[in-house]
């Protein structure tokens, strides 16, 4: 079973995500936050697998509360979810930055939230492909530097940074073992070496280090 914590200002939604989640096989909502706060001390205590976590709340948002979260060792297995309802929410990346896993949109529809949360469960990150691409843009927009130094890909190979730059892109396994006329096996293979080599939790967190190395800016877009 899939233990779910929904953290949400808004009480209508916490019993609109309540009642979703729960009536899928396999997953159970086992508490309720209305902030960041209250969020972090309920992972802390009930170790859920899942948040589902709001961007704005009060007294603590959403990015502070993952952060929290996932930077702490006692909840280094709790993945968050985040849910906003701007697919260009300016805190994005500084939630991604900070642990999530997977990002959606609000409006994403219920069958798709049901997997993700699944996804996330796994192990895997998820990102809304039309989100990471315009991410991607955004910060390729940018002419200040980043306010972090980049981090290096020493002993990633030549065929991992094609790989970790079309993950960035926001491409799935099955597309770029396509645009790499590779197998789906394969792909699989380096994604898992990139995770070991990068040190990085998820898919979700390959895509910071593609940002944050410069690889995603720099490479030509996906055609």
């Amino acid at each position: 079973m899939i233990r779910v914590l929904v953290a949400d200002d808004q009480a209508l939604l916490r019993g609109s995500f309540r009642v979703l989640v729960d009536s899928a096989p396999g997953l159970q909502v086992i508490g309720e936050a209305a902030n960041g706060v209250e969020a972090v001390e309920f992972a802390t205590r009930e170790l859920p697998d899942v948040v589902l976590m709001d961007v704005r709340m009060p007294e603590m948002d959403g990015i502070e509360a993952t952060k929290r979260i996932c930077g702490a060792p006692e909840t280094a297995g709790v993945r968050v979810l985040i849910l906003t309802t701007f697919d260009l929410d300016a805190y994005v990346f500084s939630a991604l930055r900070g642990g999530a896993s997977g990002f959606l949109l609000k409006d994403t529809p219920p069958t798709e939230l049901l997997t993700a949360i699944k996804v996330i469960a796994d192990g895997d990150g998820l990102l809304a492909p039309s989100v990471t691409r315009r991410l991607i843009a955004e910060f390729s927009r940018r002419p200040e530097p980043a306010t972090t130094p980049a981090r290096a890909l020493g002993g990633v190979t030549e065929r991992e940074r094609e790989v970790l730059g079309l993950v960035a892109r926001g491409l799935s396994n099955t597309e770029i073992a396509a645009h790499l006329h590779l197998s789906l096996a394969t792909v699989k293979t380096h994604v898992g070496h990139l995770l070991a080599k990068l040190n990085s939790r998820d898919r979700a967190q390959l895509v910071i280090v593609a940002y944050e190395s410069g690889l995603a800016i720099a490479g030509k877009p996906v055609t």
